[in-house]
């Protein structure tokens, strides 16, 4: 997809972080925004903020958690904006999970799931139909994380088993398009290469009420980039990040060859990724890179 202009993007997550950044980023470029999101405050902001760039856009509250909620974003969409050309699932949460995993909640898990996991199931239920019986050329875009997909952090457990299910279920849709021959390209993106700059550590400020975590849970402590730079820099380390833009702006590179892996690495990131597959096939017994 060479053109975004005149096509309709839908962005789950789109009010902040990643998912706003690709929302201005394929604004900028003519296309129509369908902005899907939980958190009220962002969506006023960015629903405000796409307007003074006369950007084409609506901002709709979708819960990814509910199959109903991203039936009637994919509506809205097409009543509003005409139709449907580029979905990105990219609502993601951290659960903020500390310690050891025996000892999480179990609400912190039920959460973490719901959103990271059952809502690309959910997009996928609601927006691939659609996207098949169109017949048009379309892209399904996926936010998925290194974290699980290709290493494993042990200091988040609950985000690292979320996305590497996210990774297999995105993998297996491309591969499910091309022996169909659909016209319809799927990608995962990886929002990097360093952390990247988001509201993903402060999600408890949309985590529902029913799903609060039971008490005495652990909990990393972790609310912000700042905190992991502040923790970083006790160990003699300077973190660093990626801006949300860097992503957006690297991710329409890779939409425009129809690339699968829209991700971006380091020198020492593809290091950690050969070693992993080293591992596996020396059979060498796993050593963490990092444990909190």
């Amino acid at each position: 997809m060479k053109d975004f202009n005149g096509k309709v993007a839908v962005i789950t997550g789109g009010a902040s972080g990643v998912g706003r950044s690709l929302a201005f980023a394929l604004g900028r470029r003519g296309a129509k925004i369908a902005v899907g999101d939980v958190d009220g405050t962002a969506m006023e902001q960015v629903a405000k903020d796409l307007a003074a760039e006369n950007i084409e856009a609506i901002v709709e509250h979708c819960d990814v958690t509910s199959l109903d909620s991203l039936n009637a974003l994919a509506d809205a969409a097409v009543a509003k904006l005409g139709g449907l050309d580029l979905v990105f699932a990219n609502a993601g949460i951290g659960a903020g999970e500390g310690g050891a995993m025996w000892d999480y909640s179990e609400k912190d898990w039920e959460w973490c799931l719901k959103v990271n996991v059952w809502g690309v199931i959910n997009s996928i239920r609601a927006f691939m139909p659609r996207l098949v019986a169109s017949g048009q050329a379309a892209h399904f875009v996926v936010t998925g994380s290194g974290n699980g997909a290709y290493t494993i952090l042990p200091d988040a457990p609950i985000y690292t088993a979320s996305k590497a299910a996210v990774h297999a279920i995105t993998e297996n849709l491309h591969y499910q398009c091309q022996a169909g021959q659909l016209p319809v390209k799927v990608s995962a993106l990886f929002p990097g290469p360093h952390v990247v700059d988001t509201g993903l550590f402060n999600s408890d400020r949309v985590r529902p009420e029913d799903l609060q975590k039971d008490g005495g849970a652990p909990d990393s402590g972790i609310t912000s980039v700042d905190d992991m730079k502040r923790m970083a820099a006790e160990f003699g380390i300077e973190m660093q990040t990626t801006h949300p833009d860097e992503v957006a702006d690297m991710a329409l590179r890779g939409l425009e060859q129809d690339a699968f892996w829209l991700l971006e690495t380091t020198p020492d990131s593809d290091e950690k990724i050969r070693a992993r597959a080293d591992m596996i096939l020396n059979r060498t017994t796993p050593v963490p890179a990092t444990l909190g």
